[in-house]
């Protein structure tokens, strides 16, 4: 799944709209429960070695919160990373560039939405 298609079936599920909150990064999107306006998903373009990865360029990733008992067995999963620029101990960085299955970035989502609820 990649950002865009990501970005559509997060405002048909949960019928939340991404927010640029910060002016310094246009790319990154905030999405939030509508009740308590916490954030469950922050979709983003970052350089690709803030993740550890070779090469130039920037790659899209969202930002998902993970049961803290989970995150170490999904982070030995191709796509999927400490996250980046959020708390490591409950928030893992998913790459949206087809590493991942779209049955884990679902899975990873739905928890993410029911843990910030």
């Amino acid at each position: 799944m990649n950002r865009t298609e990501l970005e559509n079936y997060i405002n048909e599920t949960f019928s939340a709209t991404g927010e640029q909150l910060f002016a310094k990064y246009p790319s990154f999107r905030v999405f939030r429960h509508l009740g308590n306006r916490k954030w469950f998903a922050v979709i983003m373009d970052i350089p690709k070695k803030n993740l550890g990865l070779s090469g130039d360029g920037e790659i899209s990733v969202v930002n998902l919160k993970c049961d803290p008992i989970l995150i170490g067995s999904f982070r030995g999963e191709p796509g999927i990373f400490p996250a980046w620029h959020m708390n490591k101990a409950h928030w893992l960085s998913v790459a949206l560039d087809g590493t991942t299955s779209d049955d884990s970035l679902m899975f990873l989502l739905d928890m993410s939405y029911e843990l910030t609820k």
